[in-house]
């Protein structure tokens, strides 16, 4: 089972790649972050095989789901602020694995209100994904986290010093996650390794000199971990013309009833 994810950041700017890539990839599932619309073309996507569920906010955030199995919603909403309207988090069940699209808040500037309210909404991501290892099911998450986990993660580490993505108390709470038993699929594969990034800005030629950074990320329950074949980023979509700052990254899950290699 291939499942990838993208931040397009807007989906009616990028709907023709979207399609294209699909058509050329074929994953059984895509996450998309930062539609930026009110309502989600759905049936753009029909004809190519997929159904779809997204939360959606006019002009900000909103993510979704598309899939080419049934897609059983579980929830559209994080736990813990019954006033927070933000569409950041939407959770379904595909092919009896707990799939969740996440679009983590930025947080700029620091110690501003936005940079406050990352912080607790990755704390009640925390007890949200406690929630969820206490369930048989096994749990993927994927989008954009806004958090670059380690040094390595960006091109240069003194570019990001003053950046909400790079501050210690947002990346302690990644490492948080990691420590409850989930597992950083990209990093687990690519252990050590350097230059592999999923965002380029837009300016000063970023993305033609790998200027990047490693936002978009993959956390698998610990025994959906041990089904884990590859991981890979495509920065094919980001050379195209008006493209999203993102690119997708791809993960390949073996199946429950494979035996294992």
């Amino acid at each position: 089972m291939v499942i990838a994810s993208w931040n397009v950041n807007s989906i009616r700017a990028r709907c023709e790649h979207v399609k294209t890539w699909l058509s050329t990839w074929n994953p059984d599932v895509l996450l998309l972050q930062e539609l930026k619309a009110a309502e989600f073309p759905a049936e753009l996507f029909k004809p190519l095989g997929y159904e779809s569920a997204a939360v959606t906010q006019k002009s900000y955030n909103g993510v979704a789901i598309l899939s080419r199995h049934p897609i059983d919603v579980v929830s559209t909403t994080l736990i813990g602020d019954e006033r927070d309207s933000h569409a950041r988090f939407l959770e379904a069940v595909v092919n009896d694995i707990r799939i969740v699209s996440i679009y983590l808040p930025n947080g700029n500037p620091i110690g501003s209100d936005r940079f406050v309210y990352k912080l607790a909404w990755m704390d009640r991501f925390h007890q949200q994904m406690q929630i969820w290892l206490r369930s048989e099911m096994p749990t993927l998450v994927g989008g954009d986290f806004n958090v670059i986990p380690e040094d390595i993660d960006c091109h240069k580490p003194a570019s990001w010093m003053h950046d909400a993505l790079f501050q210690p108390e947002p990346r302690a709470r990644y490492r948080a996650l990691i420590g409850l038993g989930y597992v950083d699929a990209f990093r687990f594969l690519h252990p050590g390794q350097g230059g592999y990034f999923t965002f380029w800005d837009y300016f000063r030629k970023a993305f033609e000199y790998n200027r990047g950074i490693r936002i978009d990320h993959f956390l698998l329950s610990p025994g959906l971990a041990e089904r884990l074949e590859s991981c890979e980023i495509d920065k094919g979509p980001r050379a195209l013309d008006k493209p999203s700052d993102h690119t997708p990254i791809l993960v390949q899950i073996r199946d429950s009833t494979e035996t294992a290699r």
